[in-house]
């Protein structure tokens, strides 16, 4: 099936794609957005009106609020990445198993086919990078400054002026104030105040998270209203999340979206692109044409229509930041009551930056515990159901849960390929291969010594390190890395695949570090810096 030609066609509805496409239409370009499209269930909008205490004391039919429909919201056997999405969230992850096929016995990365993608179970941190960590990346920061301010301004950011907002988004316009802490955090952090000296000595800076959470009313959009009820519904578009971006853009004259497409392959022609797709209803494959495409389905699903479409791809190399939680137990908060509007959002964030060039910085984000459900937690202690609901019960009030991620590098025993596999809708599979040097591990293994030290000068007594794997963090990066140089399976500056003159690649593929700090609103910029870029090189502006 082929179909009319169209400006540009962009690959993805997540960060990247949603961002790119609001770009292309503001300049006036005629886009085609392509995507799986999976959508979620209407029971989200099932939920009443009311915070999360208020629902467990006045609904009586929980049960499939809570636990799904058929209990898809219990995790059983051995825990997967996405174990703690709620019934509401799990169409993130619904049908990657059956069309993006990966095998690894080191890797296990978490992707979605969702409309808006990954986006839908994003923490929705926002972290600017430094000077030396663009530098890393392979760019010059000031590329990206315009990017981070048109993002800021479309999905609106809230943060505070403390120790940690020179690791987050100092300098940006229109920033809204931060979300509160509950007040055990904010205790918490009046106990950093106390020792901020020793603690800065050796590289730790506490404060409140940048968050893409709106403090104010704005576009439709309410302000944040401390229902802890974010992992659960977006009823009142507060937390931002990617498909809100697609579905403004809906009503644009320009734009146009099908759903249920699977990108497979591209070929470049003398005067565009061709783009072959899985029509996922029916199986068949349909071409569509354009002058320019642009690639946004994320790092991993770019790398694989790079290596189907081009000749020689027998490897590309990955980047995922190190990551482990920690359960920690304030022993003087237990047993106390928790307030009843709360933010189940990231309470507190913690930057190691110990030569104090915002380099090498590691961070670790810290939250605390409630409406994800207690028997999650019940389910990962060495107790019996009775026992285990009592004790966590009790300590539920004095548990913090911080997840701490690592800069990452790279290194020659982290790659993808590609093999045919004819059981699979694709007629292939991807491999991963990652493993870490005894080095790198043993750096690891001291740095996150020195995290336990400092959460230790506060009153939180690391329980346990929990080590979920690599590609848990859900941060990649690097299958394309920027050159200066037309080297195959590489990026330009300006995001254009080397080797081609109509494909452009906007999500992290072309970034050859990856920070330690959250990556979200980075490839949100480079998105709209991309898409600036191939509006330029076809004459858009």
């Amino acid at each position: 099936m082929s179909v009319p030609e169209h400006d540009i066609i962009v690959v993805g509805s997540g960060l990247a794609g949603a961002h790119a496409c609001r770009t292309l239409v503001d300049a006036g370009a005629n886009v085609l957005l392509l995507d799986a499209g999976i959508t979620g269930p209407k029971s989200g909008n099932r939920f009443p009106g009311l915070d999360f205490e208020s629902i467990r004391r006045q609904v009586s039919d929980q049960r499939r609020l809570f636990l799904g429909d058929d209990f898809e919201g219990v995790p059983w056997g051995e825990l997967k990445a996405g174990a703690q999405l709620t019934p509401q969230r799990q169409y993130v992850m619904r049908g990657v198993e059956h069309w993006l096929k990966l095998a690894s016995d080191n890797f296990h990365p978490f992707e979605s086919l969702a409309y808006g993608g990954l986006g839908n179970a994003w923490g929705a941190g926002c972290y600017m990078f430094s000077d030396e960590e663009f530098r890393k990346m392979g760019f010059d920061r000031q590329q990206f400054i315009d990017g981070y301010q048109t993002v800021a301004d479309r999905i609106g950011i809230s943060v505070a002026d403390d120790d940690a907002a020179p690791f987050m988004v100092k300098g940006l316009n229109g920033i809204m104030p931060a979300l509160r802490p509950e007040p055990r955090m904010e205790a918490l952090l009046n106990k950093y105040d106390k020792r901020r000296e020793q603690l800065n000595r050796k590289g730790f800076f506490m404060g409140r998270p940048a968050l893409a959470a709106i403090t104010e009313d704005r576009h439709g959009r309410k302000a944040f209203d401390y229902a802890d009820m974010e992992f659960w519904h977006d009823q009142q578009r507060s937390v931002y999340r990617p498909w809100m971006t697609i579905d403004d853009l809906n009503e644009r004259p320009g734009f146009q979206k099908l759903l249920g497409k699977l990108a497979v392959s591209f070929e470049e022609t003398e005067d565009g692109v061709n783009l072959t797709v899985l029509d996922m209803n029916n199986g068949t494959r349909e071409t569509y044409r354009a002058k320019r495409l642009m690639l946004c389905p994320g790092v991993l699903g770019t790398a694989r229509l790079v290596m189907r479409s081009l000749p020689n791809a027998e490897r590309l190399p990955i980047l995922c930041n190190p990551y482990s939680y920690v359960p920690m137990l304030d022993w003087r908060q237990m047993g106390r009551s928790m307030p009843a509007r709360r933010s189940g959002m990231g309470q507190l964030v913690m930057f190691h930056d110990p030569d104090g060039r915002n380099a090498d910085v590691a961070m670790a984000a810290m939250f605390t515990y409630r409406s994800l459900m207690l028997f999650r937690l019940v389910k990962e202690a060495s107790l019996n159901l009775s026992d285990g609901r009592a004790l966590m019960q009790y300590l539920l009030s004095g548990i913090t849960i911080s997840g701490i991620h690592h800069p990452e590098s790279g290194g020659d025993d982290r790659f993808l390929t590609m093999e045919s596999d004819a059981t699979t809708p694709t007629g292939d599979r991807m491999h991963a291969t990652y493993r870490l040097s005894k080095e790198e591990k043993d750096r690891i293994r001291v740095r996150e010594g020195r995290f336990f030290q400092a959460f230790r000068s506060l009153g939180q007594w690391p329980l346990r390190k929990v080590d979920p794997g690599m590609g848990s963090s859900i941060h990649y990066a690097g299958a394309l890395p920027v050159s200066r140089q037309e080297r195959p399976f590489s990026t330009s500056e300006e995001g254009r695949l080397h080797g081609t003159r109509s494909v452009w690649v906007g999500d992290a593929s072309s970034f050859r570090y990856l920070p330690a700090k959250g990556i979200s609103f980075t490839i949100m910029a480079n998105a709209h810096r991309v898409a600036r870029n191939l509006l330029a090189a076809q004459s858009y502006i």
